[in-house]
């Protein structure tokens, strides 16, 4: 087993695979009946938010929709990352042209021109990264939205 991270290089390393191209999330959401969804999508960071691109009329958009909230896993099990988010704000694919062409750039295809097509912005308020169990002591990076390393 290798030797723990400290917090400061868990960040940089996390910040690195938030940032890295054709980065792939798992995004788990529930319904309002607490039916649960789990699905992958591309990713990208822009401006210190998860960006994902769903269709509007998808289970994932109606789903953070109602609550608001969702959850990202980022990493294989044994170099993980858990980012709870709150939506910040939806929009049509072609309503912010930098936004738009950031995540083309980063997620490695362009949903522009879709029709029906959303991304949802959302604003970490957790997030925690481990490795294997001598990482758990000191996961939590973030917490009520601001950074703790």
């Amino acid at each position: 087993m290798p030797q723990p991270r400290d917090r400061a290089t868990r960040k940089a390393d996390l910040l690195a695979a938030l940032t890295a191209p054709a980065a792939d999330v798992w995004v788990a959401t529930a319904s309002p009946e607490a039916a649960p969804h789990l699905v992958p999508l591309s990713l990208a960071w822009f401006q210190d938010r998860a960006v994902i691109a769903v269709e509007g009329g998808s289970v994932t958009a109606r789903n953070i929709g109602a609550s608001g909230v969702a959850r990202l896993g980022l990493g294989p099990t044994r170099d993980v990352a858990m980012i709870d988010a709150v939506l910040e704000r939806s929009l049509g694919v072609d309503d912010d042209d930098s936004l738009g062409a950031a995540y083309a750039a980063q997620a490695d295809w362009d949903p522009r021109g879709l029709a029906g097509y959303v991304f949802l912005v959302l604003r970490p308020t957790r997030i925690q990264a481990w490795r294997e169990s001598n990482e758990l002591a000191g996961r939590v990076l973030m917490r009520d939205g601001a950074w703790v390393v």
